[in-house]
């Protein structure tokens, strides 16, 4: 049993080394060509910056008159002395359609800036490793450019597929809650729940959720696979569960890091953008000439938005990066296989003694 333990902490720690060996193999890539991958990154970030601020006070202005309204029924019933519901007699279904459309809207920027900057990285990652020379941004977003549709369908899928996973959990969850299940009694108001229904309404669902970054990483090195090797989205993605079958563990470590990162990232930047509330809040309740309705919602998104914004520079970097090098070192590791395979069959034909 000693002896099993050992060889399971020594696996874990292998795993957990070649992990980092990716990482600093994917931070070298990066140092080499910083000018280059850099530039483009922090072009792609300001870009991505102006497109999502003005979707956003798009979406503030197609409600502007929404929120008046809201605003004049909530006064008149105050005047009135009369309860009300906030945004009741038909002011929430324009904000829902208005956030449904920016919702949208902003995950097809989100889509475009993981698929240049995927793209970008695989194409820089594959350069190091032929020892192509220097590298200008220019002629990285060139050989981007070239393979970015199908890196935008490669990511759409893989997006597609992990949502689908997401949707499942929610609906379990859902019917769970709403008391569909035989057997399964939804908690009551300040009650403890049954172990029945801690079983199926919270462990089941968080099962099913845990399963789609599991599928993301295994489908992580699709984009590099369709850009450097010209295959198609569907065939890449194929081909990018089949090489990751093959190093599990490894991709397992270096997908939770960088997630762990970029998650980190995000709630530390979420924290330091809260104070930002404050002015802006300020701001709209001038613009608006002191509407809190319209005001209280920038104040609640302005922390997410920042932290949002913030991703492109910051952790994508270190996220393309990395898949592009396990992408390098697990094509390497199939061709090295085949190679190791072909050798021993040419040995072993040689080795036949010849019919006579």
């Amino acid at each position: 049993m000693i002896s099993n333990e050992g060889e399971r902490l020594g696996a874990d720690a292998a795993v957990t080394d070649r992990a980092a060996d990716g990482i600093g193999g994917a931070l070298g890539v990066v140092r080499r060509y910083r000018s280059a991958l850099c530039g483009l990154t922090l072009r792609v970030s300001a870009l991505t910056a102006v497109l999502g601020c003005a979707i956003v006070a798009g979406g503030f202005a197609a409600t502007w008159d929404t929120f008046e309204g809201v605003r004049d029924y909530a006064d008149s019933n105050i005047a009135n002395e009369d309860s009300y519901v906030a945004y009741a007699d038909g002011g929430m279904p324009p904000l829902v359609r208005a956030g449904v459309a920016v919702s949208l809207l902003l995950l097809v920027l989100a889509l475009l800036v993981v698929s240049v900057l995927h793209t970008a990285y695989a194409v820089g990652d594959s350069h190091a490793t032929r020892d192509g020379g220097p590298l200008a941004t220019g002629e990285l977003w060139r050989r981007t450019r070239r393979r970015l549709p199908a890196a935008l369908v490669v990511n759409a899928l893989t997006g597609l597929a992990v949502g689908a996973i997401a949707v499942a959990g929610l609906v379990l969850w859902s019917i769970v809650d709403s008391g569909k299940v035989p057997g399964v009694e939804p908690t009551p108001l300040h009650e403890t729940a049954t172990p029945q229904y801690a079983l199926v309404g919270w462990v089941l669902p968080i099962a099913v959720w845990c399963l789609g970054p599991l599928l993301y990483f295994r489908l992580s090195v699709a984009t590099a696979e369709t850009v450097l090797e010209r295959r198609s989205p569907f065939v890449a993605l194929y081909r990018s569960w089949v090489l990751t079958r093959r190093a599990r563990w490894r991709t397992l470590g270096a997908g939770t890091l960088v997630t762990a990162a970029a998650v980190l990232v995000f709630w530390l930047a979420r924290y330091a953008a809260a104070p930002l509330a404050h002015p802006a809040g300020l701001g709209m309740l001038w613009l608006s000439d002191d509407n809190v309705w319209i005001t209280g919602v920038l104040v609640m998104i302005l922390p997410t938005a920042v932290a949002l914004l913030l991703l492109p520079p910051v952790v994508m970097p270190l996220v393309c990066a990395v898949f592009a090098r396990l992408h390098g070192d697990l094509r390497a590791q199939e061709e090295a296989g085949a190679g190791a395979v072909g050798s021993s069959a040419a040995f072993s034909r040689a080795a036949r003694p010849a019919r006579r």
